[in-house]
């Protein structure tokens, strides 16, 4: 009766959840879909402070699609009070949860947690966290690769390990990424951004991925309340089946979502800037040769651009920001009235390599 009062509880309170966001995050490119995934979190079931229940209401609150149940492998500082031999357990409450609503899918993870120099990996869409728990981590990693699981580096500039806070290869690394047996790497963990793990994710070949590698409340760690979200890593796919998400993570299809910050590849984050930054037409008042137009953003982040082009604006400057979901009219010196105008745009707030801001175009076309 208690099991079911719990799990009744919890499906009554979804729809409010569910329901209370009415705008996408951020708009799919036309053709794909978009998955707001958090690969890294932890439950009671090792070292966080929450039941499973909590990560669940959490991710509906803040609009995800799917989590990865992450806790640790081998570190269970709670097993005095909460012993456990399944290391499954926490997904397996997670997901009995999740069943009846369709909004978020959880999928089963486990972190190997190592000292130097394999450190902490990640391994999801697992099918048995239990074979993972070997004495040999590399053999670990070669379990998690045999259930077909999705591998990656966490938090390499972590500075309990990497005392510099600089993310760098060992050479046990190089060769797990080389026999192809590590996927991906953090750029983001928590509440960092390492430059130096993105230059090695392109330079590797490896999927940009950010987590939260949350153990206490979402709430308190990324001051949602106050308008903060945690990082989210976004798989850009061609469908919406579990299959076709892990495809694409495997693809290296992904964008992350950091504070303020958009992180990925140019191939991938500018298909997500032109579904979200749509231009308006173009218009001129009688006798003037100042055209008028309006950029909509339509993403759930702040858009900080700087306009490269040859022209100037009446009333900003050539740095402007739009905040999320709104409007800003641009006035522009065009000395004579155009059909159009090409607007090259650098994307302050979008990272495509450590010294490298995304850089775009829009048409603009008069009316």
């Amino acid at each position: 009766m208690i099991k079911f009062f719990k799990k009744f509880t919890f499906l009554f309170l979804l729809p409010s959840f569910v329901f209370s966001q009415t705008e996408p995050l951020f708009k799919a490119p036309k053709g794909s879909y978009l998955t707001a995934t958090d690969l890294h979190i932890h439950t009671v079931f090792s070292d966080g402070s929450v039941w499973p229940d909590i990560r669940l209401r959490e991710a509906l609150r803040e609009g995800l699609d799917l989590i990865a149940m992450t806790d640790h492998l081998e570190y269970q500082p709670h097993k005095e009070d909460i012993p456990h031999p399944d290391r499954n357990r926490s997904y397996q409450i997670a997901s009995e949860l999740a069943k009846g609503q369709e909004k978020l899918r959880v999928i089963n993870g486990a972190e190997i947690t190592r000292e130097m120099p394999i450190g902490h990996v990640n391994a999801v869409f697992i099918k048995d966290a239990n074979k993972l728990l070997r004495n040999n981590a590399i053999s670990s990693i070669n379990e998690a690769n045999a259930q077909q699981g999705f591998v990656f580096m966490n938090h390499p500039n972590w500075d309990a390990q990497r005392s510099d806070g600089i993310a760098r290869l060992s050479p046990v690394q190089e060769d797990l990424i080389k026999k192809k047996l590590i996927h991906g790497v953090e750029v983001v963990n928590e509440t960092t951004f390492s430059e130096e793990a993105l230059k090695i994710a392109l330079e590797n070949n490896l999927t940009i991925i950010g987590n939260s590698d949350i153990h206490g409340l979402t709430d308190w760690l990324f001051e949602i309340p106050k308008g903060g979200h945690r990082p989210i890593t976004f798989v850009i796919s061609e469908g919406k089946k579990i299959n076709q998400i892990k495809k694409a993570l495997f693809q290296g299809k992904t964008f992350v979502w950091f504070k303020d910050l958009l992180i990925g590849k140019e191939e991938n984050l500018l298909p997500i800037i032109k579904s979200n930054l749509l231009v308006g037409n173009l218009k001129y008042a009688n006798g003037k040769q100042i055209g008028e137009f309006t950029l909509t953003n339509h993403s759930a982040t702040l858009l900080n651009l700087r306009y490269t082009g040859s022209f100037s604006f009446h009333e900003d400057g050539k740095v402007f920001q739009i905040p999320p979901y709104s409007k800003k009219v641009l006035k522009i010196k065009t000395l004579t009235n155009l059909d159009y105008i090409e607007l090259p745009f650098e994307l302050m707030n979008g990272i495509v390599d450590p010294n490298e801001n995304l850089k775009f175009k829009l048409i603009v076309n008069k009316n």
